[in-house]
């Protein structure tokens, strides 16, 4: 059993209809057709939405994601509309609402891994593969990979990890044309970011996107290159042969695996409430991830 520990009740906003509550997005569709996503101070971990919060923390994934955006745009356009809060909503969801276009989503999580950790290291200390791609011998946990790869996977519900699936099952699902294009893009968008990460001394592990189709035209969506889709890694402490250091939930996964915690992960019972010097630190990482990246003060 996973999934929300407290799953919350939408706002019910005049003229906006919710569609779904997510890990950390509200979706709603307003009388124009247009999506109106709300990103929330949720934070998933374990495959438990926590009952603790982050403060600000959806606000800096979404400013975060329109400065890629901005970065990206001569790569792949994005499916911002604007920023605008809606008439009647609450001020809170000012910094943190993007308008966007409805878009026909394609239905695999588009990951490249440049560095070799996390569910492609368990598979490659099983078969030496990734997604079925061959890897050489004597990587470890950090290993910088021959080059990026695009390793996809099957988008899971609330509560259920995706599931790593082969290039050729994606050209299966959605056809090897669109496959091609995901592929091509997820690795080009990958290989800008890591260079703009490079620059401000961060390792750009790996990261993962969703894409989708405005008519004929392969958008970008949802977030890009936040702490929460992405691992990043301060560079002058890279270190393979062990888990890096990283900007991200690694506190609340620390946490709650240590018997301070006293919650057993692998029973059925929800993870407890955030104690506050966790919630401040995390908090703090992800607002110098923001300010790294960008070079612009929170």
């Amino acid at each position: 059993m996973s999934g929300f520990v407290e799953k919350p009740e939408p706002l019910q906003v005049p003229g906006l209809v919710h569609l779904h509550t997510g890990k950390v997005r509200e979706l709603y569709r307003n009388e124009a057709g247009e999506l109106v996503m709300v990103a929330s101070d949720r934070l998933s971990a374990y495959d438990w939405v926590l009952p603790s919060e982050i403060p600000d923390k959806g606000r800096v994934l979404t400013q975060l994601s329109l400065w890629w955006f901005d970065q990206l745009a001569d790569i792949v356009p994005n499916h911002v509309i604007s920023t605008d809060v809606p008439e009647g909503a609450p001020a809170d969801w000012a910094g943190r609402t993007l308008v966007c276009k409805s878009l026909e989503m394609v239905p695999v999580e588009c990951v490249a891994r440049g560095y070799l950790t996390g569910s492609g290291l368990l598979e490659y200390n099983e078969t030496r593969t990734v997604c079925g791609l061959a890897l050489p011998e004597g990587l470890v946990d950090g290993s910088e990979l021959p080059g990026p790869i695009f390793t996809p996977a099957a988008k899971a519900a609330v509560g259920e990890h995706d599931e790593n699936v082969s290039y050729e099952e994606v050209a299966r699902q959605v056809g090897a044309e669109t496959a091609a294009q995901l592929r091509q893009t997820t690795l080009a968008v990958y290989g800008r970011a890591r260079d703009i990460a490079r620059e401000r001394g961060l390792i750009l592990a790996d990261t993962k996107f969703e894409f989708g189709f405005d008519g004929a035209d392969l958008l970008i969506g949802d977030e890009v290159l936040t702490p929460d889709s992405s691992r990043f890694w301060p560079a002058d402490q890279w270190e393979p042969g062990h888990a890096q250091p990283s900007y991200d939930k690694q506190f609340v996964r620390n946490w709650l695996t240590s018997p301070a915690s006293g919650w057993d992960r692998k029973s059925e019972q929800p993870p407890p409430a955030l104690p506050e010097d966790v919630v401040d630190a995390t908090r703090a990482k992800y607002i110098e991830a923001y300010e790294r990246l960008t070079g612009t003060a929170w």
